[in-house]
Parts: C-alpha cells; sequence; structure tokens
C-alpha cells in the first residue's frame, strides 16, 4: 500500500479514493480496481468496466460566483436531511439516497457541518441544488461528495456556485481538494469541476467480474 507521502504527492493518481477511504477499505474479491496507465482492456474481458476520473484543486485560486434569485442556506441541520434526499434522487435516474444514508455522514472522521450547503430559489423556496464535501484535517484533504442541481434548474451555473462556495469555506483549512465521477455520465460532471479549477487527467477503472 503506498505511503501518506506518496499519496500527498499524487493524491489523484495514487489512489481511487480520498486517503481517509482508501487506508480503510479492502476491495471484494469480484472486484479490481486499475489506473488507466496499467489498465489493458484485453486483460479484462469478464469484467465490467466502470471508468472514473478522479481531479486535483489547489485551493490557489478561486472566483466564488453568486446568482440575485438564489440564497445559500446551511445544510448541515439534521432537519435539512430530507431536502439532500429529495435533491439528490430527483437528480439521479440510476441511483437513489436514504435520510438514513445521508445523516450516516454525520457520523464520520471526515463531517464538517460548515462544508454541507443548500442553494435555494428566493421566490419559490424550492431547493435548487446543494453540496456536502468532507474535510480529512489529519492531511488537509477536501473531498466533494455529492454535488447536485436540479434538472430544471441546470446551466444555470448553480453548480458551480455550490462548488465554489464549498471550496472558498475550505480554503482557510484545506491544503487541497479532490473530487471523483463516472468518466460517461450524462451529465457530464467533470466539465463542471474543472470549470471551477480542477485538474488531472487521471482516470480509475472499476472492474466487476461479470
Amino acid at each position: 500500500m503506498p505511503t501518506l507521502p506518496e499519496y500527498l504527492l499524487d493524491p489523484c493518481g495514487t489512489f481511487s479514493l480520498p486517503y481517509w477511504k482508501a487506508k480503510a477499505i479492502a476491495v471484494p474479491p469480484h472486484m479490481k480496481i486499475v489506473h488507466q496507465r496499467a489498465f489493458r482492456p484485453d486483460r479484462y474481458l469478464e469484467y465490467r468496466d466502470t471508468p472514473y476520473f478522479r481531479l486535483f484543486h489547489d485551493l490557489k485560486h478561486i472566483q466564488p460566483r453568486t446568482a440575485p434569485e438564489i440564497e445559500l442556506v446551511p445544510g448541515a441541520d439534521p432537519a435539512a436531511t430530507g431536502a439532500f434526499v429529495q435533491l439528490i434522487c430527483a437528480s439521479y435516474t440510476d441511483l437513489s439516497v436514504s435520510a438514513a444514508q445521508i445523516d450516516s455522514y454525520r457520523r464520520t472522521p471526515v463531517y464538517d457541518p460548515d462544508l454541507w450547503v443548500l442553494l435555494r430559489d428566493r421566490e419559490t423556496g424550492i431547493i435548487v441544488a446543494g453540496g456536502i464535501a468532507d474535510l480529512d484535517q489529519t492531511i488537509g484533504e477536501l473531498i466533494l461528495e455529492w454535488i447536485q442541481v436540479l434538472p430544471p434548474y441546470r446551466r444555470r451555473g448553480y453548480g458551480q456556485i455550490t462548488v465554489n462556495h464549498l471550496l472558498t469555506k475550505a480554503q482557510p483549512i484545506a491544503r487541497f481538494a479532490t473530487v471523483s465521477g463516472k468518466c460517461n455520465a450524462p451529465t457530464c460532471p467533470e466539465a463542471l469541476y474543472r470549470k471551477c479549477g480542477f485538474t488531472g487527467q487521471d482516470i480509475w477503472h472499476i472492474l466487476t467480474r461479470q
């Protein structure tokens, strides 16, 4: 297993997951996780391949964005759990989350209440976007986890508002930020993160035996 110094030199190329998760996870026997540099399709014909990007931000250049019709609402209060559940479930066609799952994030060692945010339409009161980020204080890694915008409200810059707000909040307390997502997701999340200053070319193949 790579060491912490190795991870800090190249977070996104060393592990497919944030350090706090990677050091504790055990890959099941039916799965393999392979970086693009070592991936050869003909070696994994019996596996289903789901590629994920992993990107890096040095937190040095952040351009906060706002929109007059939107207000930012703290999301850490347990009363906001339902709003996150509705937002996430409405943003996907292939997955859902439960209130118990959202609440479990508050019990992790990387939970930071200042890094949960919701975006609310001032006129209608509708929660149109939101984000949850983690902070590994031991190494100063900010990890973006759930960045969502309701489908009818996309292409208005609300994703960038959410991401840049979390980056700005973490800037005084984190050394760097990472984020990952499916390469072929229909919403093209990678494009959003690159607009917000994330960089890198690391691709990880999550291989599941068919």
